[in-house]
């Protein structure tokens, strides 16, 4: 069978759905991953064949959109680009016809293309909190020329729903959802011991806020690291080349560079970020309490969500001088370090996960679903 993968937004979206892309690929089956040019070096470096369907970024049709509503700017915006690739996609679609298409939650196209091809949609929340409910509507009234086009009264509705947020944080869940264990997939690279054994006799705290965000400047990170430090943590600053090089000499306790987040996180006892989405998950999956700095309103509502169930402390930037946040962060730093209850509630979580249905058991029922698809089809 033909899996067609749609992706949206940043290289969050590509690297989210990429356990399943490849859990499907392991099957024996055909994938491609169709996303905007500006994404197709994260599905490169994840292993995967994409193509582009767009050469604009998410950015450019947000930007499109006057309004000071978040939410109205997200559904229009993608309800723009779902517009803008739909005449390229029925081209792919014509040149590799799929069996069944998997669209990322917020890959509008994925929907309307399935719709037209007669083949199952199967939609994949790739992470926490996110308010499909607030910007599904305006995507749909966004894209009313489209679904009148094809004699569709309405977003169509997915065949499969799947979800990897651990049970105790997922929002209102929609009918009929399908759990999923979330396997966290990022580029890789080759590693030294340090990166997947834990330090002897001391605690771990890793520093990040992914490769597009700034959560501090070079000389307030380096304060934030070392007053970890004196307490006697290691320090393990995950971060993009160009931060590692303004960050300059580093002492023995502490290391700075790109690290994969799937073999760090887990030697870890800590993680202080900026709350991004694949960020959090992987945290998550390894069982480990975080301090959270979140810089927008979908990484407050993942922060929030964790700290609620006791798993995080959330600090609001916006709360503090600039000057002031990396002492307020290496103050709830140590507060969780020293407070065990934070690592039972994040171990539970983990917990929780592994407990779901693999991308493997999913690749099965996707395949039960384009076979009974087929099947209705030619008895037609």
């Amino acid at each position: 069978m033909r899996f067609l993968f749609l992706t949206t937004g940043s290289h969050v979206t590509v690297y989210a759905i990429a356990a399943l892309a490849h859990a499907v690929r392991n099957a024996g089956h055909d994938v491609l991953v169709a996303t905007n040019e500006p994404l197709i070096d994260a599905v490169e470096t994840v292993g995967l064949p994409g193509v582009s369907i767009t050469s604009e970024s998410i950015r450019h049709f947000l930007a499109t959109v006057d309004s000071a509503d978040e939410m109205v700017v997200t559904g229009r915006g993608l309800g723009r680009m779902a517009s803008a690739t739909l005449v390229r996609l029925g081209e792919l679609a014509q040149d590799w016809a799929p069996d069944v298409i998997v669209g990322s939650s917020m890959s509008y196209a994925a929907g309307l293309l399935a719709a037209t091809q007669g083949i199952p949609f199967v939609r994949h929340i790739e992470y926490l909190q996110i308010p499909m409910a607030e910007i599904d509507p305006v995507a749909e009234e966004e894209l009313t020329p489209e679904l009148t086009r094809r004699g569709l009264g309405g977003l169509p509705e997915p065949d499969l729903l799947i979800d990897v947020s651990p049970p105790s944080l997922r929002s209102p869940p929609a009918a009929g959802v399908h759990p999923m264990r979330y396997v966290a997939t990022n580029p890789q690279r080759r590693l030294q011991r340090w990166a997947y054994t834990r330090p002897q006799g001391r605690p771990r705290v890793l520093i990040t806020s992914g490769t597009h965000h700034r959560m501090l400047a070079g000389h307030s990170l380096r304060r934030l690291a070392e007053q970890l430090t004196a307490v006697d943590a290691e320090v393990v600053i995950a971060a993009p080349t160009r931060v590692a090089e303004e960050f300059g000499s580093t002492a023995d306790d502490i290391r700075i560079g790109w690290v994969p987040l799937d073999t760090v996180a887990p030697t870890c006892d800590l993680a202080v970020h900026h709350g991004g989405a694949t960020t959090t998950m992987a945290i998550i999956a390894a069982g480990v309490p975080q301090v959270i700095t979140p810089p927008n309103t979908h990484t407050r509502a993942i922060a929030d969500a964790l700290s609620d169930f006791g798993a995080a402390a959330t600090i609001r930037a916006s709360d503090q001088a600039d000057h002031e946040l990396p002492d307020v962060l290496a103050t709830s730093s140590r507060e969780l370090l020293a407070d065990s209850r934070y690592t039972r509630q994040a171990q539970a979580l983990a917990a929780e996960l592994a407990t779901l249905p693999t991308p493997a058991d999913i690749v099965r029922t996707m395949e039960t679903l384009a076979c009974t698809r087929r099947e209705c089809r030619q008895s037609e």
